[in-house]
């Protein structure tokens, strides 16, 4: 089994990989970290007893982030959960605007670890 860590460019990405490496820390799993972002990702922190695999978008014109999260889920079937960062939005904000987050707590057919930055 191993943990997919959908980071993006913002706090809340990087409190999902901080918890990413906690989860495969804990229960000893590889991590498929997923840089929805369109910047590099600094994986020097991750320590080298984690196994780790990391996808990147190639940029703007690339899937959807949604998209790309579940077409990864549906390609490795050893992925037993996905850690998303999530932010506090307004009632108003949630129905006016769809979020990468919301979309993939709803579409994810695997357990779905939401966090937020503190």
């Amino acid at each position: 089994m191993s943990i997919l860590i959908a980071v993006t460019d913002s706090e809340e990405g990087q409190a999902a990989l901080d918890a990413g490496v906690f989860e495969a820390r804990t229960f000893r799993e590889p991590m498929i970290v997923l840089n929805l972002g369109l910047r590099d990702l600094d994986l020097s922190a991750i320590p080298d007893s984690i196994p780790l695999q990391k996808i990147d978008r190639r940029g703007k014109d690339d899937q959807d982030p949604v998209d790309l999260v579940l077409h990864t889920i549906e390609t490795d079937p050893e992925i037993s959960r996905v850690v998303i960062g999530v932010r506090r939005r307004s009632p108003v904000g949630k129905a006016l605007i769809g979020s990468i987050s919301q979309r993939v707590l709803l579409a994810s057919p695997i357990p779905v670890l939401a966090v937020k930055a503190t």
